[in-house]
């Protein structure tokens, strides 16, 4: 993730890289980075990438930068529905899972156990996969989140039919759940993690 120092030495989450003037790169999950900010070792790092230490580092910059990944991530999933890459509601998503159709499938945190259940088994069947631990990956977001993203009324399941849609939501994702320490996506085709 991108840190930029703003003109007035504020230093601001930049998780698209695109403000313009000096950034530096972080690797770290939100514990780390709070751990290095608690040490002023953050400091030390932004001093040397900045090339001077005429900036401030907000008090709460760990909860900027996992709100700013987490609006990332609802953003892409709302820019994939609006592009029609995405389906929402069970009876749709089931019958793409049924089909083969499906290549990345989504839960609600609030999402019931047997919805899910039923889903992430049609995908399996689906994808001639049955007996394998293949299942949806459940967000760290609920369904009224969704919803307010996709712009849509309770979003609690989302499937994913296009294999580059499912890749881009991929690493924006993962970007997010590295930060929380929450798992990973395996590229966008098969969840394994929970």
């Amino acid at each position: 993730m991108r840190l930029a120092m703003g003109p007035d030495g504020q230093i601001a989450p930049d998780v698209r890289a695109k403000a313009p003037g000096r950034g530096a790169w972080i690797g770290v999950n939100r514990v780390a980075l709070e751990a290095a900010q608690a040490k002023g070792q953050l400091k030390g790092a932004l001093a040397r990438a900045f090339k001077t230490g005429q900036f401030t580092i907000p008090e709460n910059l760990a909860e900027l930068l996992e709100s700013a990944l987490e609006r990332s991530t609802l953003d892409r999933l709302g820019l994939e529905a609006r592009g029609g890459t995405l389906l929402a509601g069970s009876e749709k998503i089931e019958t793409a899972a049924r089909q083969g159709e499906l290549h990345m499938l989504l839960h609600a945190a609030d999402a019931g156990r047997d919805g899910c259940a039923n889903l992430d088994q049609a995908w399996r069947v689906g994808s001639d996969r049955e007996g394998e631990n293949i299942h949806g990956l459940i967000l760290p977001v609920d369904r009224q989140g969704l919803s307010v993203a996709l712009g849509r009324q309770n979003v609690v399941h989302i499937g994913i039919t296009d294999k580059r849609a499912a890749a881009r939501i991929s690493h924006s994702l993962n970007r997010w759940l590295h930060f929380i320490g929450s798992g990973k996506v395996d590229d966008g085709a098969e969840m394994k993690v929970a």
